[in-house]
């Protein structure tokens, strides 16, 4: 079967050395339920976001970890529990910082640093596609 061939070789770039995804604005292969998003907040379309993606990477104690994040709409609060690099591929969301200073905007190409303990909330209001690294 066609559908076979393909996790197949999804499987062999996630095993490899380099692991790799291609395309990750539609990768589909082999991804997980992470589960509704903590924190959440009533939002204006009045979804409860829910998360899936797929590790690359994680390191011996947890750090480095690598991966695809995907994440439905909806709003919650957030704490940012290390250093992290998002580079975002598909969708759209807005992120604010809880003590009303910055408000930054999200959507395909756009590349985020978060240090850690940024806090604040966000709104998607596109499912996200999102590699991240934290470090």
């Amino acid at each position: 079967m066609a559908g076979d061939g393909a996790r197949a070789s999804a499987a062999a770039r996630l095993a490899a050395s380099a692991p790799s995804l291609a395309p990750a604005t539609g990768w589909e292969a082999d991804l997980r339920d992470w589960g509704r998003q903590p924190g959440a907040l009533p939002a204006a379309n009045a979804a409860e976001s829910a998360s899936s993606g797929r590790l690359l990477f994680k390191g011996p104690e947890g750090r480095p970890e690598s991966g695809l994040w995907i994440c439905t709409p909806g709003r919650w609060t957030l704490e940012m529990p290390a250093d992290e690099l998002c580079h975002f591929v598909a969708g759209r969301a807005v992120y604010r910082r809880a003590d009303g200073g910055e408000t930054i905007e999200v959507r395909p190409g756009a590349v985020v640093h978060f240090r850690k303990g940024w806090r604040g909330e966000c709104e998607v209001t596109e499912t996200l596609r999102n590699l991240y690294m934290l470090v």
